[in-house]
């Protein structure tokens, strides 16, 4: 028998041992112990987006679009092995302890795979980014990493939000995201798709919005397309949405129609406060018993799937020693130098320490753990600012000056002092300083989830792509005044900082516990930077679409025709590559890199395709296969990328999911074959024309 099959015999057995309102008890995300069958209580409401997350002492990895900007498939299911390992191990010392809190379980609410369509969405850094192959690939390699392939999986995944669902924050939970079919089947269920039918996710957590005017959470629409993908796991609901649909959407007038709509449309876990009415709504014939059971079966199911019945279940000796380990810290390390995205350079970088007396190293994120984390983070052990890597990388052969300059957004310091009240400290510096390291930015406060942000009249989004004001401030101070401005900029979406007149810009995005060791190995050529961007950075949010339009017109690369600063894919690294001998056969791209620099580094080879007849292709062209690859100095590798079905297919404007006219013109390069791509990054892509 199947281990599937055996989970859901074992899974019926129990809860044919219940009774009707101790089954109904175990659909809330708080699931109570039920003493006399001997099963203890666990809540389902557990984090782990880049490392276990609010339960404590974990590894810290880079957020979630910063591990995008890797590339890196095989690295990125590493790290969620990582994260699979230390929940368990921090299961186990917990619920020895008979500790069954929240956030020390086994099922872990990640990844995030919205699609990341407007840089304003403060919730964006979870995500892989805004392409749906890009997120659908680091999606599978997450979750299999998570969830693993052995007898028991180590923790569960869950893919989230299904879906349609990337801001505004400050109105989700009113909000209709009214999509049209070919944007759902082209841009917004891919991933989800990808997940069920290749990684086996064992959840999926609903949307807080509407959906074209169905609560996500309880829609038939979303549910079917999870019964056609062979979905055979657990579906819960976001925090409190469930309220929502008498609260919000007006979808009905009770908490017990509200319980009864959500069950019976297939959520069977309730996080929130919603579920306790299902007695109630049984009594009222709202719910039957046989759903009640149903979702039950569903819940233990997974439990059972986690061996969390079976002590034998090859897990049981992981503990506090497999937490925040030396070799977890360096492997966060490694993931912070692959993902940091170099925009531009001068050719100041990489910094020569023998021929520097002085840094200023300035900003209100050049010393800021806020910084390196994101949001949803676990605590570091061992967390470094940019500012300690910096100082530890120079020792005390460079003498550095540290001034935060600003406030990361208030407009001063301290709150008795006048208005930007670090701004002169920092100019002193900067005038003094032979190079100057602008630590500028955000943190979660100021784009993050509606509840958790400092920026209240906005709801955790931005207004526009610009930083704070008195950063802004901080900024034209050191441009001005600055001999050589290296600036760093921590955040997870596309930001202006007007760099025009720095000698390089530096993305660092949010980059976990390592990231001042990280930066200080970049910036001091230690290692090459290699990332490449998941989004477009935009010039302007005002010439975007409005907020709340979800169509992808003019949005993202695949549809934008201007306002494009940085495109998506773009990253410089310390060296130079060509590509040659460009070739297509058997539906798979080969193609040789050479590294024509000096320096040793990594590349991220992308081959982008465009049906060159079809009126259903997107506006511009598509991601279809990409590689990591290393490359010393002089060397050449020639690499074949496999390009799967999908690639030669086009989706209508039914949302139908049709083969393509049979003529494509295919890319090969180290970034996109548009001009400005191309400019920016100084390569060329190569092109081919093929029939299939």
């Amino acid at each position: 028998m199947k281990k599937q099959d055996l989970a859901q015999k074992q899974a019926e057995a129990i809860v044919a041992r219940m009774t009707l309102e101790e089954a109904a008890s175990q659909l809330n995300f708080e699931s109570p112990a039920i003493e006399r069958l001997n099963i203890p209580a666990y809540n389902w409401w557990n984090e782990g987006l880049h490392g276990v997350a609010r339960a404590g002492t974990a590894t810290m990895f880079p957020q979630a679009i910063a591990m995008a900007s890797m590339f890196d498939e095989a690295l990125l299911e590493r790290v969620a092995g990582v994260i699979a390992t230390e929940a368990r191990a921090k299961y186990n010392e917990t619920s020895r302890l008979g500790d069954r809190d929240i956030y020390k379980g086994l099922t872990l609410w990640s990844p995030n795979i919205n699609i990341f369509r407007d840089p304003r969405w403060g919730r964006g850094h979870e995500t892989y980014g805004e392409d749906p192959y890009l997120t659908s690939r680091l999606g599978v390699a997450f979750v299999k990493g998570l969830q693993g392939d052995g007898e028991y999986m180590c923790a569960a995944a869950c893919a989230k939000h299904f879906a349609v669902h990337s801001g505004p924050e400050n109105i989700r939970h009113s909000f209709d995201a009214r999509c049209n079919m070919k944007d759902m089947y082209e841009t917004y269920l891919p991933a989800f798709e990808a997940l069920v039918r290749e990684a086996k996710v064992e959840g999926v957590m609903g949307a807080y919005n509407r959906v074209n005017g169905e609560g996500a959470c309880a829609s038939e629409f979303l549910m079917a397309r999870l019964k056609e993908w062979g979905f055979d796991g657990y579906f819960v609901s976001d925090a409190w949405a469930l309220r929502d649909f008498f609260n919000g959407h007006e979808l009905v007038d009770t908490i017990e129609q509200a319980a009864a709509l959500a069950l019976s449309r297939g959520c069977d876990c309730n996080c929130g406060n919603t579920y306790p009415a299902l007695m109630d709504a049984y009594r009222a014939g709202l719910v039957t018993e046989q759903q009640i059971r149903t979702a039950c079966v569903h819940l233990f199911r997974t439990r059972c799937r986690l061996g969390m019945f079976d002590e034998d279940n090859g897990f049981a000796a992981l503990g506090l020693d497999d937490i925040a380990t030396k070799e977890n810290w360096a492997l966060s390390l490694e993931c912070a130098k692959k993902g940091m995205v170099l925009l531009k350079n001068d050719g100041i970088l990489p910094l020569d320490k023998s021929k520097i007396k002085s840094i200023a190293v300035i900003g209100p994120n050049a010393d800021s753990i806020d910084a390196l984390r994101g949001n949803y983070y676990g605590t570091s052990q061992n967390s470094v600012t940019f500012l300690e890597g910096i100082r530890a990388e120079v020792g005390d052969d460079v003498r550095i000056y540290f001034s935060e300059g600003a406030h990361l957004f208030k407009n001063r310091v301290e709150h008795l002092a006048q208005e930007d009240d670090r701004l002169a400290e920092a100019e002193a510096m900067i005038r003094r300083a032979d190079v100057t390291v602008l630590c500028v930015g955000m943190d979660a406060t100021i784009e993050g989830e509606e509840g958790d942000e400092g920026n209240a009249f906005a709801g955790g989004d931005k207004l526009s792509l610009e930083l704070p004001e008195g950063q802004r401030r901080l900024v034209k101070m050191a441009m001005e005044y600055g001999k050589k401005v290296i600036v760093v900029l921590s955040a997870g979406s596309s930001v202006n900082v007007h760099t025009e007149k720095a000698a390089a810009l530096l993305q660092a995005w949010y980059p976990g516990e390592a990231g001042g060791a990280a930066l200080a190995d970049i910036l001091f050529g230690k290692t090459s930077p290699s990332g490449k961007l998941p989004v477009t950075f935009y010039i302007n949010a005002d010439a975007l679409p409005e907020f709340t339009d979800y169509s992808m017109k003019n949005r993202t690369y695949r549809y934008a025709k201007d306002n494009v600063l940085f495109p998506f894919g773009y990253g410089l690294t310390y060296s130079s590559v060509e590509l040659s001998a460009l070739s297509f056969e058997n539906d798979a791209i080969t193609v040789t890199v050479t590294n024509t620099g000096e320096t040793d580094t990594d590349e991220i080879v992308q081959i982008y395709i465009r049906d060159l007849e079809s009126a259903d292709e997107v506006e511009n062209h598509r991601l279809c296969a990409f590689r990591r690859i290393s490359l010393a100095a002089g060397t050449s590798e020639t690499v074949t990328l496999a390009l799967d079905g999908n690639a030669f297919t086009v989706v209508n404007d039914k949302g139908e999911r049709v083969a393509g006219s049979g003529s494509y013109r295919i890319w090969a390069g180290v970034c996109q074959p548009d001009g400005l791509s191309q400019m920016l990054s100084g390569t060329s892509c190569l092109g081919v024309d093929i029939k299939r």
